[in-house]
């Protein structure tokens, strides 16, 4: 099991080798077609995902039927509805595939018996939420204290892969502007670039 996949295990100092082994087994390579849902409104999480290859978004709609990207999954990042997951509720969100995707499925009843029976695998997911949760807040705050143009450049810098594949319209809703002010930011960018 050598997939860079799995280094957001590896990446955690504690886990013995036999405890990695263990997990890594636990998981199952599946795969995905461009526009294929991983999971649907509705529906409640019965797996995550860790993403080996390709791109992936989370999408709601909003009051007037609009498609909001809510993430962009991109390499080695871990597919999850976590509240769908763990509190075993409908997720409200939509995954579906923006390429092909080449993921490692780990399903909801295999963790939970390795949770129990490997207490590294507790103090890991701990850890994870813990990033997780750093992660959302802060773009929750930069939604509010950063431009469009500082955001996109974020975007640009965190997750390349996204502005080199994903639709204009779905980076526009990520960001909270229209496809027109993405596009004129996009331009100014092109034309100044030291500016910003």
């Amino acid at each position: 099991m050598t997939s860079k996949a799995f280094d957001v295990y590896r990446d955690f100092p504690f886990f013995f080798q036999k405890e990695l082994v263990e997990i890594f087994q636990a998981h199952e390579k599946v795969s995905f077609q461009k526009g294929e849902y991983i999971l649907e409104e509705g529906k409640t999480a019965n797996e995550y995902y860790i993403l080996e290859k390709g791109l992936a978004r989370s999408w709601v709609n909003d009051f007037n039927g609009n498609e909001v990207t809510t993430h962009f999954f991109v390499e080695n990042e871990i597919i999850i509805d976590v509240s769908s997951l763990f509190q075993r509720i409908p997720t409200q969100e939509n995954i579906v595939c923006i390429t092909d995707c080449e993921c490692w499925k780990f399903d909801f009843e295999t963790f939970q018996e390795l949770f129990h029976k490997i207490p590294n695998l507790r103090e890991w997911g701990r850890a994870w939420m813990s990033q997780q949760l750093f992660i959302y807040k802060q773009r929750s705050v930069e939604m509010f204290t950063l431009s469009a143009t500082k955001r996109y450049l974020n975007l640009l810098e965190q997750k390349p892969h996204v502005v080199q594949f994903a639709p204009l319209k779905q980076i526009a809703s990520y960001l909270g502007v229209t496809d027109t002010s993405l596009s004129r930011i996009r331009k100014e960018l092109v034309s100044h670039p030291k500016k910003n």
